[in-house]
C-alpha cells in the first residue's frame, strides 16, 4: 500500500526546479557561504562556477577592502598579496558552459564576459557583484562582496556604474565574515595582513 500511495502523490508536490548551487569561500578570516543565482543570472553565475571549479580562485588574496563599502577579490595577480598589478587581471580567454541552457559562452579580450543585465537585483548587504573597468563587457573573474547597500552600483540605477549581482550570503555568520574582512587594517585599501582565499568550492 505504501508503494501505491507514493505513486499517487500529486505532481505539484515534486520540486519544480533544481535549487541554486551554494559556493563556500574558505578564507583566512573565516568561511562565507553564498547562494549563486544560476536561475536568474546564468551567464555570470556559470562563469563564476567554472572559475571556481577549475581552482582559479584558490590561493588568491583580497586586494581591495573598504569598511562600510565592500571586499574586492578575484584578480590572478593577487596570488602575490603585495603585487602592484592586483586589480588589473582577469582569467584567460576561452569558453565555458552556460549551466542553465547548455550553450557555450565566451571569455575574450582579456578574459571578459558579456554584461548580463537580466535580473534587477540590487547591491544589497551580503551580495556578490561583478567588478569591471567601467567599460561595457569588461567583467571577468573579479567580483566584490557588498557589506552595505550600494544601490548606486546597480546596473539599473541612473549612475554610470553597472555591476550585476549574481549571489548572496545564506547566513549571518557568512555576512559577519564579509564585514570582518572589510574592517582589517589596510594601506591604500590593501590589507596589511593578507587575507587569503584558501579555496572556493561549489556544490
Amino acid at each position: 500500500r505504501r508503494a501505491r500511495n507514493r505513486a499517487d502523490r500529486p505532481l505539484h508536490s515534486l520540486p519544480s526546479k533544481m535549487p541554486n548551487p551554494i559556493a563556500t569561500f574558505d578564507t583566512t578570516e573565516g568561511v562565507i557561504k553564498c547562494e549563486i543565482y544560476l536561475d536568474k543570472m546564468p551567464i555570470t553565475a556559470s562563469n563564476f562556477i567554472d572559475l571556481a571549479n577549475t581552482g582559479f580562485y584558490n590561493g588568491l588574496h583580497f586586494h581591495r577592502v573598504i569598511p562600510n563599502f565592500m571586499d574586492q577579490f578575484g584578480c590572478p595577480y593577487s596570488k602575490d598579496p603585495k603585487s602592484q598589478r592586483s586589480g588589473t587581471g582577469g582569467p584567460p580567454d576561452g569558453a565555458f558552459k552556460n549551466l542553465a541552457t547548455g550553450a557555450m559562452e565566451k571569455r575574450s579580450n582579456g578574459g571578459n564576459i558579456k554584461d548580463e543585465f537580466a535580473a534587477k537585483i540590487s547591491n544589497e548587504p551580503g551580495t556578490l557583484s561583478m567588478a569591471n573597468t567601467g567599460q561595457p563587457n569588461s567583467g571577468g573573474s573579479q567580483f566584490f562582496m557588498n557589506v552595505v547597500h550600494n544601490d548606486f552600483l546597480d546596473w539599473f540605477s541612473p549612475g554610470e556604474s553597472k555591476h550585476p549581482v549574481f549571489g548572496k550570503v545564506i547566513d549571518k555568520a557568512s555576512f559577519d565574515t564579509m564585514v570582518k574582512i572589510s574592517k582589517v587594517r589596510t594601506k591604500d585599501d590593501c590589507p596589511l595582513t593578507p587575507v587569503k582565499m584558501k579555496s572556493v568550492t561549489v556544490a
